[in-house]
This record gives C-alpha cells, structure tokens and sequence, in this order.
C-alpha cells in the first residue's frame, strides 16, 4: 500500500514533458513543489515512485538498481503519450538515475531534450570497505540510521515524506548504479544542468562531486549552478524557488519551452 502523500502526481501542460525523479529512500512529493512551478509555465509534469519506495521499507530492499530505471523509463513512457519533447529531472538518487537515462545506454529509444541533476553524488560516503561488504552485512544489519539534519527551513524538513531508515541492501545498488552513471556521462550530449548547495552535508562539496561530475559530461552545454542555504533536499528546502528559476531559465536558454 502507497503512503498517504507518496502517490506519482501528473500536471498536464503543453508539448514539452518535465519528468520529475526523487531521491533515496524519498517520494514524488520533494518533486511537488517543482512540478507545480513548472506546470504554471506551461510545462507537462510527471513525477514518478521509484519501485521500493512509499510504501514500507522492506520493499526497498528487494529492489535492484534496473528496478529503479525502469521506474523511470515507464514514466518516460508514460509522459511522451502527451509530450513531444521530454526533459527529465532528478534529486540525488533520482538525479544519478536521470544521468544514466540520459546516457542511453540502457534506453536507447528514449531520447530526452535535456537532463537536469541535483545533489548527486559522484561516489557514495560510506566507508568504502563497508561498501563492498553491503550485500553481506545487510543480512545481519538491515537498516542504518540516517545522517544528522542540514535543512534550513525546519517547516519544510517536518513536512517531509520519506523512510526513517536507510536500507543497507539498497545502498549497495546505489553503489552499483553509480558506476553505470559515470560510465556514461561521457554520452550525454543534450543540455544539461547541474545544481548543488556548498551546505549539503550528504554530499559535501568539498569532495568535489559536483566538478567531477561536471567535467565528465560529454555535452558541450552544461552549466553548474551552487546555491549556499539549503541541505541536499534542494528541491524543498530554503532556496527552492531559486532553484526553480534557475531550471525554468535553463530550459529557456535552451529553447526547451512549451511555446
């Protein structure tokens, strides 16, 4: 059973297709707030449920990255029966699956106009040693705590929909799926954006995800935005509407307009 709140939404628009992806352990509703900003200019806007999640948390852990790619090559599918160009935008493990399936590699029939990828890491912070043995130790240790909170507006952070816990099987398939994103960066070649806050403590500036990821992108238009008052929920914390404007100016420049 979905929880109250964690159900896909679609805002029905123009001709051009935003498909909206959550992050790890996360719901369509931190994709909401965007979508909605979208819609009012015109834009049709699915966010999708990642299989696993919004329901309970042990179903997370049976599913395998490929799950999760074809969460959203179905949306894909689904939004292009009313879009004629698609655009598709991710959060953190959402933002790693909307590289990859920009990438092609794995849906080649899926072209999309532009990819726009938010907080995503470019190697997990986990011990890597811990990392390997993910598969095992979940059998013994199912679920880890989550990490201290770095949201600024604390209204928003109440509101927010997700599993308490991290599953630890499920951490390994993000592992996984990280190297099928990098793999395929270099095949990117729509427009793409990049967009992170310098006060993400799950994926910390410092260790230059953003730069890395950034310099791989095989397209010759990518732009890499920070913003500085906000956690890694960028898309619900407190410089949500900057961030919305600067995806919304993005798709502007690069004539991805409904009109």
């Amino acid at each position: 059973m979905i929880m109250s709140g964690a159900e896909p939404f679609f805002l029905p628009g123009g001709p051009v297709g935003c498909l909206l992806v959550h992050g790890f352990t996360g719901t369509p509703k931190e994709m909401r707030w965007l979508g909605e900003f979208l819609n009012e200019k015109g834009y049709s806007v699915l966010g999708i449920r990642l299989a696993g999640h919004g329901t309970r948390v042990a179903d997370m852990s049976r599913m395998r990255w490929r799950d999760w790619l074809a969460s959203v090559e179905d949306g894909y599918d689904l939004l292009s029966g009313s879009s004629q160009k698609i655009v598709v935008m991710g959060l953190s493990l959402g933002g790693i699956l909307s590289l990859t399936f920009a990438s092609g590699r794995f849906t080649p029939g899926c072209p999309v106009a532009g990819v726009v990828a938010m907080a995503v890491p470019h190697k997990l912070p986990a011990n890597p040693h811990l990392l390997r043995a993910a598969k095992a130790l979940s059998l013994v240790k199912p679920y880890m705590p989550k990490g201290i909170s770095d949201w600024y507006d604390h209204e928003a952070e109440q509101e927010q929909l997700c599993y308490e816990v991290d599953p630890v099987r499920a951490g390994a398939e993000v592992r996984d799926v990280l190297v099928e994103m990098k793999s395929g960066l270099s095949l990117i070649r729509v427009p793409a954006l990049l967009i992170y806050s310098k006060n993400d403590q799950t994926v910390r500036p410092e260790e230059q995800h953003a730069e890395k990821i950034y310099q791989k992108i095989g397209s010759e238009r990518k732009s890499l935005v920070w913003i500085e008052r906000s956690g890694h929920v960028i898309t619900r914390d407190l410089q949500r509407l900057e961030v919305f404007q600067t995806i919304a100016d993005f798709l502007a420049k690069e004539s991805i307009q409904p009109a």
